[in-house]
Parts: structure tokens; C-alpha cells; sequence
């Protein structure tokens, strides 16, 4: 499995007049939702899937209900969610009230744990990339050296 990134053209914000291609890592089909996420969790236990269904309806309400009463959710080797607000300044202490609270959002500050690391070395924590024109060429069947063979640096078919 690799993440797709695709090569996006963008100016400089010191120098307007300088462009440079970005990698910009693109999300490929639908997110994957709480009946898959289920499902695969099925296969790694012995509870049913409507267990597990049950169990992440619940997880959910309760995590949303401590957020709603004004705790942070620490997950340990997950992450930390919290609330912040956008809010209006006043004038005068007086002034400040709830009514200056003009949008909540939810935080996810993910642990170490889970953060990707680009320079990884070990398999499980690796993560792989593959430009978007060469996925869609390697989808399509037409074969796209990747770099990781032998074989494609004596073909002289990179670079």
C-alpha cells in the first residue's frame, strides 16, 4: 500500500513570482466508515460485527459527551481530543460572555505513537508514495518502474 500524492504547482509567498511543484497527498475513494472499520476489527477478534458496532456507537457517545462537559479525551497510544473556540474579543471584561463564542471545533492531537514519520525504516512504520500518474497508470496495467528493483535500474526505465 502506498499514499498518492499528487505534484501541485503553487507560488512562492515571499516571491510571488516564483512557482515551485509541492507534493500534495490526495485521499483516494470514499472515507472508510464505521461499518468497515467494524468489519475489520471482526476479523482481528472473536466479537461479532454488531458487537463491535455497538461498542463504537457507544465509544463515540461517551467520548462526545466528556468533550461536551468540558474534559479533553486522552487516548493513550491514540491521541488527545479537546475543544477550542473562535471567539470575538469585547471591550471590557463585562462584555465577554458566552455570546463571543462564535464556533467550537474539535482537536485531534495525535500521540507519538501513531504519527507518520517519512524517514521510518521499520516496515510497519514505513510509508510508501506513489505519485498520482504513476498510480493511475499502475491501476490502467501499464507497468511503472518504481525504483525498488533491480531489474528497472539496468532497463535503463528510470531517470
Amino acid at each position: 500500500m502506498a499514499v498518492v500524492y499528487k505534484k501541485t504547482l503553487k507560488k512562492n509567498p515571499i516571491n510571488p513570482d516564483t512557482k515551485k511543484y509541492y507534493p500534495q497527498l490526495v485521499t483516494l475513494g470514499k472515507s472508510v466508515g464505521e461499518d468497515y472499520i467494524a468489519h475489520q476489527v471482526k476479523e482481528l477478534s472473536s466479537l461479532s460485527k454488531g458487537d463491535i458496532q455497538s461498542v463504537i456507537t457507544n465509544f463515540l457517545d461517551v467520548v462526545r459527551t466528556a468533550l461536551y462537559s468540558g474534559h479533553s479525551v486522552n487516548l493513550r497510544n491514540f491521541g488527545i481530543f479537546s475543544l477550542s473556540a473562535q471567539t470575538e474579543g469585547a471591550a471590557t471584561k463585562e462584555e465577554c460572555t458566552a455570546r463571543n463564542i462564535k464556533s467550537i471545533r474539535i482537536n485531534f492531537r495525535a500521540s507519538k505513537s501513531i504519527r507518520p514519520d517519512v524517514n521510518a525504516s521499520r516496515a510497519d512504520d514505513k510509508i510508501d508514495f506513489i505519485d498520482l500518474e504513476s498510480y493511475i497508470k499502475r491501476m490502467s496495467g501499464v507497468y511503472v518502474p518504481d525504483g525498488n528493483n533491480k531489474e528497472d535500474d539496468e532497463s535503463g526505465m528510470l531517470g
